[in-house]
């Protein structure tokens, strides 16, 4: 094609698409083009297997009459405008959930026409977002979700609890309280873990809970080799649900602790020598697995555990999926109704609490429905630091030797002296072997006990480090009683 003929399809197209589509950027640089009126957003790089913008645009051309142009008028057209949109102001882009203006939040429903729901303290409705409010991304892993049930007076809850096999009214309310969480953009919430016997229908429970966010082609899926996988399918969905878990690595365990309290990461750009992108990401957790094995007490501190039981009477797939398709939109619409009520509700914030913005919203979801959600939650974390401590060797030793020292009272000593001390312990007057893993040097031995501060404070022990003109040291101190919020946990 001339020059002369390449200009004015270029012209055609740049028309067209400024015309037709809204283009913006997000904080990392990334520019998505938006149709007018619609809240959904497509990033412009994209190849698209869910349709990228190129193609969109493409078909907006042919069927508006305006002709079929080739590679090179889209090329310079897209570029031109890619160009011009890292001038206009920065606006972000949402996955499922998103806040909205006047204290609402949004939740995608994931349909064509854009209708989402907008959850506001008053009250929540179906409609579409204003794309200045709200802009959606979707990709592979955004499930449609039926429109929900208005009037349900509840049932929804029931219906729920009916189809899982939670094992006593303290795990359903907890689980109530995650499903609660998700639809809270702001709220970094811990990782239901669903555990139980072989055969308690976890992981159909699992799909249960993920499905009500994230529609009926939610699914489970086997945890990932390495990080970096893990954050990609993190990224492209809402609720990341792994299934199966029998051992979690220390990698493993670390980057999910990152997913749930959130964190950013920085890659190189590919086909560049210095340009970066950051990926910026917090998502809810949930896990399936009947043991993980030890458990690293930082991890501890963020998961949720849900415990079923064997049911009684078996169900065929197709009848179980069957009554849940039909139940969903008032499992929602419950749900919704239950968000609304307890986003009317003031409570004050947990202090204690490691996630302390998943404890506040216990003490609301109490406050508005008399559960013992937040009662139910301290006392899942005093079993996961047992567990902590079951696994765990040298906590064991220190909660030993805590023992002989007089509550109210401090000893301090220099890390090779607690090492020295603490291994002689365990070991005794027979000289057992010490176990694999034992800290071998003060400065492993100090940084074993930094990882272990949450779970034996739990326990009434606390470890401090400082230094004086002699050197660094750890002090244990044995608190004259237990926490208080351990005092009166009983149901």
């Amino acid at each position: 094609m001339a020059d002369d003929e390449k200009n004015p399809a270029r012209e055609v197209i740049t028309d067209y698409a400024q015309a037709h589509f809204r283009y913006f950027r997000t904080a990392d640089g990334t520019v998505y083009a938006q149709r007018n009126g619609h809240p959904v957003a497509r990033p412009m790089r994209s190849q698209g297997t869910t349709g990228s913008h190129r193609q969109e645009l493409m078909v907006g051309l042919f069927r508006d009459g305006r002709g079929v142009f080739n590679g090179t008028a889209l090329k310079e057209a897209l570029d031109l405008i890619e160009a011009l949109a890292l001038t206009e102001d920065v606006q972000p882009v949402h996955i499922r959930v998103a806040p909205g203006f006047d204290g609402a939040t949004w939740l995608d429903l994931g349909r064509d026409d854009g209708q989402s729901v907008r959850i506001h303290p008053s009250g929540w409705d179906v409609a579409v977002p204003d794309p200045r409010e709200v802009c959606w991304r979707r990709t592979q892993l955004t499930g449609e979700l039926p429109v929900p049930a208005k009037d349900t007076d509840g049932k929804g809850i029931d219906l729920l609890m009916r189809l899982c096999n939670f094992a006593n009214a303290e795990t359903e309310c907890l689980a109530i309280a995650w499903l609660l969480g998700c639809l809270e953009p702001s709220v970094p919430v811990p990782a239901p873990f669903l555990t139980g016997p072989q055969g308690a229908g976890k992981s159909t429970g699992g799909r249960m809970l993920v499905r009500i966010i994230e529609g009926m082609s939610g699914d489970l899926r086997r945890a990932p080799k390495d990080e970096e996988n893990l954050i990609a399918a993190v990224a492209a969905g809402w609720v990341t649900a792994l299934d199966n878990l029998s051992h979690l690595t220390p990698e493993l365990s670390d980057a999910m602790c990152c997913i749930v309290t959130g964190i950013e990461n920085v890659k190189r750009a590919l086909f560049t020598d210095g340009d970066v992108f950051r990926v910026g990401y917090r998502r809810p957790l949930l896990l399936t697995g009947i043991d993980v094995g030890v458990i690293r007490p930082d991890l501890a501190e963020r998961l949720l555990p849900l415990r079923l039981e064997r049911p009684r009477v078996r169900r065929t797939e197709a009848e179980l999926w069957a009554e849940y398709t039909e139940v969903l939109p008032i499992i929602l619409g419950s749900l919704l109704d239950l968000t609304v009520k307890i986003r009317a509700v003031e409570a004050e914030t947990p202090t204690d609490l490691r996630m302390a913005d998943f404890a506040r919203l216990c003490a609301q979801l109490d406050a508005a429905t008399g559960l013992g959600a937040l009662t139910a939650y301290r006392a899942s974390l005093d079993d996961l630091n047992d567990d902590v401590i079951e696994g765990d060797l040298l906590a064991q030793t220190v909660l030993r030797h805590a023992d002989t020292i007089e509550p109210g009272a401090a000893q301090r000593m220099t890390s090779t002296g607690w090492l020295h001390c603490l291994t002689t312990l365990y070991t005794g007057e027979d000289y057992r072997p010490l176990p694999k893993g034992w800290p071998t040097t003060g400065k492993v031995l100090s940084d074993r006990l930094k990882r272990l501060q949450p779970t034996l404070a739990a326990r009434g022990v606390l470890i401090d480090s400082g230094r004086t003109k002699e050197g660094r040291y750890l002090e244990m101190t044995r608190l004259q009683a237990p926490p208080p919020h351990e005092q009166g946990q009983a149901f």
